[in-house]
């Protein structure tokens, strides 16, 4: 049981602005802590996946170095051979010697944004296995459930709401932690004492000083793709011209069928699998030199091969064209370099959060950072815990900061911060609509307990 110590000299209460501070951030940290919690410790286990991947489907993803290499086609033939079933979608070569090629299928039965990934070595042409491969990434089954776990706890589209909550919350709990470190640092200049509770309260202050960027970064990139406020973010990227551009077909024979003045024309044919060296083969040319790339098979007859840079490592390749099948002529380009500054910063901060941009030095920041917030938690509760009256026994609660705090604090502060939690929670409404059934319990609560006699002893000093 942790005994609070208690100073010769009475500290001085929370007055003014920072008990308005200090009740928000003591609230918003109890009940948001054990989400930002989970979404620190799964994220640190994330971080540590590309090294785990690479070990765990080492006969998959790696072959023997040949000293020749069996063409596309040839591989293409002999991932189809082993697996008749799918539909081919698309071709990753081996971006490395000793590298395997991944031939990808769409399949009945796989989820949204699952490929069927047949590995093949490219020096043989032997296929080396199979496996379910998710998103952009390539993420492979271990990676994959980490992934999930992290962004929605294997819940589905559900459970996508605790990350988004933690990710809502986490900015404004660190920077309210600020405020209060700041104006905490004067305070204690006239402290002679330290209790125990005000040692932890130091602790916690430290750590948070030092994650407040990371927790910031972090709770910025992952509200991008969040479920409700990523639909706002793309939207007010869309309307100020900050969105991802798109690759369009530009050119090539899109208006052949009218050259029969109202024929006809004639269907297009398949797209065939051993066009596949071709069409690499005039993306290499015109730039996509990138080492990883996808080489994506036509949507429908007619429609050009796309043929993609996926280097998330630095610095960034994602260049991609779009290629016609019959003649290798380039249809569209879009290039990393003609993004606007908002989509590349948007791509480096998404790179940056799966922990790929800059390699293990990326991860080992993520590491630390995860960490420091599941300490910042852990501190968090242990203050809490000291709050609790002195000879307190058992599981008693910790004491929470007082009401009525926004009397103590000027007029225009309350008014001032509802006005701007109205627009952040409309903006990000997980935030909003949490906030608003916190403020609505806590009233409840105040109603039920009007009338009762409670000491006017609470210190609410940290």
């Amino acid at each position: 049981m942790a005994t609070r110590i208690e100073s010769t000299t009475s500290p001085p209460r929370a007055t003014g602005w920072r008990g308005l501070f200090l009740r928000f951030h003591f609230y918003a940290g109890v009940l948001v802590g054990p989400f930002i919690l989970i979404a620190a410790l799964s994220g640190v286990l994330y971080a540590a996946t590309p090294q785990m991947e690479s070990w765990i489907y080492s006969d998959q993803l790696r072959a023997p170095v040949g000293l020749s290499q069996a063409s596309l086609a040839d591989q293409v033939k002999a991932a189809q051979a082993a697996h008749p079933g799918g539909d081919l979608v698309a071709v990753r070569p081996a971006p490395e010697p000793g590298d395997t090629t991944r031939v990808l299928f769409a399949e009945e039965g796989l989820g949204e944004s699952e490929r069927r990934a047949v590995f093949v070595d490219p020096a043989t042409a032997q296929v080396r296995g199979d496996l379910v491969a998710y998103g952009s990434s390539g993420a492979l089954p271990f990676r994959t459930t980490l992934d999930q776990l992290h962004r929605n706890l294997l819940l589905g589209e559900p459970g996508r709401l605790y990350s988004e909550l933690a990710a809502s919350w986490l900015w404004a709990v660190a920077l309210g932690g600020l405020v209060l470190w700041m104006s905490r640092r004067r305070a204690r200049r006239a402290e002679k004492a330290e209790s125990a509770r005000g040692k932890s309260v130091r602790r916690h202050g430290s750590v948070g000083l030092w994650v407040l960027l990371g927790a910031l970064f972090l709770s910025a990139t992952g509200l991008t793709w969040s479920a409700y406020a990523g639909e706002n973010v793309s939207a007010l990227r869309e309307s100020l011209g900050w969105a991802t551009p798109a690759l369009k077909v530009t050119g090539g024979d899109e208006h052949a069928g009218h050259a029969g003045h109202g024929e006809a024309p004639a269907a297009p044919a398949p797209a065939k699998p051993e066009s596949v060296d071709a069409m690499l083969a005039s993306a290499r040319a015109a730039g996509i030199d990138a080492a990883s790339v996808e080489i994506g098979l036509p949507t429908k007859p007619g429609a050009p091969w796309q043929v993609a840079e996926i280097e998330r490592g630095w610095p960034t390749q994602v260049d991609a064209v779009a290629v016609d099948g019959t003649t290798g002529q380039i249809l569209g380009e879009v290039r990393f370099a003609d993004y606007p500054l908002m989509a590349k910063l948007a791509r480096w901060g998404i790179d940056a959060h799966m922990g790929v941009l800059f390699g293990w030095p990326n991860q080992i920041v993520l590491l630390l950072l995860g960490a420091g917030l599941v300490t910042l938690v852990v501190l968090g509760y242990r203050m809490w815990w000291q709050r609790r009256p002195t000879r307190a026994t058992g599981l008693t609660f910790g004491r929470p900061i007082p009401r009525g705090q926004w009397r103590k604090a000027p007029p225009w502060l309350p008014v001032g911060l509802l006005v701007l939690a109205a627009a952040i929670g409309w903006f990000v409404p997980l935030l909003g609509i949490s906030l608003l059934a916190f403020l609505v319990v806590d009233l409840l609560l105040g109603l039920r307990s009007r009338g009762k006699s409670t000491p006017d002893s609470t210190d609410v000093t940290v």
